[in-house]
């Protein structure tokens, strides 16, 4: 990180399909953190419970799970930046520098990411690049919408009917595995070919042509479910993924119209966020 500390990243399985999910980029969406938690406890096993689901996750995919991307963060009580002041979920890609304090805007690029103010991105992307990756989930909390909801890469030049279809199938085997996830409520999601790069969901799919996902949580109740949304219910959030990911796994790099045998119940729900 920018002030020295290492960033843990656990590596679990053997599986061919290489599945990245990293949490509290935000350092003060704090239930990331219990999402991780219940994700590794199920994962690892570690409540000496014998899960055949967890048991095929690690047989399919190899895992790499960052608990923490931003501890600099979380370890100074900031909301949304490193120690560098920098937002890293708008760190991932160059972008076109942001209009000067008199509103004049420049040609000039916004280079990111860098060692100086987003080292936490830059060895995140490299190791990446030397992995590979199949699936992708970046978690956070959503201050303003009373759902867990999944925000894809729509408008992505790589978005079409495969993504899409991922997109569906992922979201809606979720949906049966744990009722606190929805597929209605989402943020309205990007026009084609229009979507930021530089945010780190977007810049996944684009650079590995992938399932790639935000995964947003309610710091309020989840509407539409029994109260009492807090660090239990979304530890069973992270637990549960692992049955969508499997369910989606055959599909992941299937080069074929898959889509075209799946069940009507898997269809993409084109979100939005009037609810």
């Amino acid at each position: 990180t920018v002030s020295g500390r290492e960033i843990d990243c656990v590596k679990v399985g053997t599986g061919p399909r290489k599945c990245w999910i990293i949490h509290r980029q935000h350092p003060g969406e704090s239930m990331a953190s219990f999402y991780a938690e219940g994700l590794l406890n199920r994962l690892l096993a570690l409540d000496d419970k014998w899960d055949n689901v967890s048991e095929k996750a690690r047989e399919l995919f190899t895992f790499y799970i960052v608990p923490n991307i931003n501890p600099d963060g979380s370890a100074n009580g900031y909301l949304r930046t490193n120690a560098a002041g920098s937002n890293l979920n708008r760190e991932w890609c160059p972008s076109p520098s942001p209009p000067a304090a008199d509103g004049s805007s420049t040609s000039e690029m916004y280079e990111a990411p860098t060692l100086h103010r987003s080292p936490e991105v830059y060895y995140l992307l490299k190791h990446m690049d030397e992995t590979g990756c199949d699936a992708f989930l970046d978690i956070h909390g959503d201050e303003a919408l009373p759902f867990n909801f999944l925000a894809g890469s729509q408008g992505m030049s790589v978005w079409g009917k495969r993504l899409e279809a991922l997109h569906g199938a992922f979201l809606a085997s979720y949906e049966r595995a744990n009722q606190d996830m929805q597929a209605k409520v989402s943020y309205d999601p990007d026009k084609p070919n229009e979507g930021m790069k530089n945010i780190c969901s977007n810049q996944i799919a684009d650079r590995f042509d992938c399932f790639s996902a935000t995964l947003e949580m309610p710091f309020k109740e989840c509407w539409g479910r029994p109260a009492g949304w807090g660090p239990e219910r979304a530890g069973q959030l992270g637990a549960s993924v692992l049955d969508a990911l499997c369910y989606v796994q055959p599909y992941l790099r299937d080069k074929g119209d898959f889509w075209e045998g799946l069940p009507d119940k898997d269809a993409y729900v084109a979100p939005s966020s009037e609810y």
